[in-house]
């Protein structure tokens, strides 16, 4: 008999120890091609236990309850199949905070956070966080906001930022919605439903307009930047579960960003920051067409954790 089938035969088998549990479901996620099989099966073990990992750790020798073995299976088998970690308990850390999510949103990227990160730095020379009550604060855009989970941190982080969230998709603003609550923020931020810059301005069709037509002072997005032909070669988990919505950015994947950089002389006055996420060898391209609309005077790109540069940040110094 083949290894790969004593592994589907024994990993869900009674009796066994968490320990157990973790490790048979983990070289069977493995053999199912999933990378790190026993680090996502432990975290499934935590969600079906409902434990934090020094919990679990303290109950390694334990027996499996066998009222949960059900659930396990299923959570086991969905993993195997190429669903993401995410999608199935529902929920990925962001910035220190858990996000849910759904099938709806793209899962939250660690090199996201160095988006934020940058806003917060830029916003902050700009608009001292120190500054003395009744000073202005900047009004915030978050364009293609997904799960919320910049909008909502840069409102958690910033409380007296008036911070604005857009998505084409109803059932991601409802996710969005839903985040903001849960961390509190949901009196401080509003929500539009549009596509792209069309609900900021005072003419534009296609979304609910909100704050229409009012100053925005930073403009952040990390929108759709896959190119239309690198859709089917993408990791079969991205590729097969999250929305292609929130992931195909046209032919060369710029769409997003030519538009949008077209949508800002719409806006009553241009952003004195606009910050982006973008694909590899994007930002260099797009950091150029900024340059020759002149608006800003401090054009960055970041690189993320591996050394990609991924982000841009413009900002105009000079009011």
């Amino acid at each position: 008999m083949a290894v790969n089938q004593v592994k589907d035969q024994n990993w869900h088998s009674l009796p066994m120890t968490l320990r157990e549990a973790r490790d048979r479901a983990g070289a069977w996620l493995d053999a199912q091609g999933v990378e790190d099989g026993r680090h996502h099966a432990e975290r499934l073990l935590q969600h079906v236990l409902d434990m934090d990992r020094a919990a679990l750790l303290m109950a390694w020798h334990d027996p499996f309850p066998e009222s949960r073995l059900e659930l396990w299976q299923s959570f086991i088998r969905r993993r195997g199949t190429g669903e993401p970690l995410q999608y199935i308990i529902g929920e990925e850390w962001f910035y220190g905070r858990p996000f849910a999510v759904t099938p709806a949103v793209l899962i939250p990227r660690p090199e996201t956070e160095l988006l934020v990160e940058a806003v917060l730095a830029a916003a902050d020379r700009l608009w001292p966080p120190a500054a003395e009550d009744g000073a202005a604060v900047p009004a915030v855009v978050d364009v293609g906001t997904g799960s919320g989970t910049i909008a909502v941190t840069l409102s958690a982080e910033r409380h007296g930022w008036r911070v604005s969230a857009s998505d084409l998709s109803p059932d991601a603003l409802e996710v969005a919605r839903a985040n903001a609550a849960r961390h509190e923020a949901s009196v401080r931020m509003a929500f539009a439903q549009g596509d792209l810059l069309a609900p900021f301005i005072a003419s534009g069709r296609g979304g609910t307009a909100v704050d229409g037509g009012k100053r925005i002072d930073v403009l952040v997005s990390n929108p759709p930047y896959i190119p239309s032909a690198d859709m089917p070669d993408l990791q079969r988990e991205v590729r097969d579960y999250e929305p292609h919505l929130a992931l195909e950015g046209g032919a060369d994947g710029l769409d997003p960003y030519r538009r949008m950089l077209e949508q800002l002389p719409l806006l009553p006055a241009m952003p004195r920051i606009v910050a982006f996420e973008l694909g590899m060898g994007q930002p260099a391209i797009v950091a150029e067409l900024m340059r020759v609309m002149g608006a800003w005077d401090d054009i960055r790109i970041i690189t993320d954790y591996n050394g990609i540069d991924r982000h841009i940040v413009a900002v105009r110094t000079a009011i």
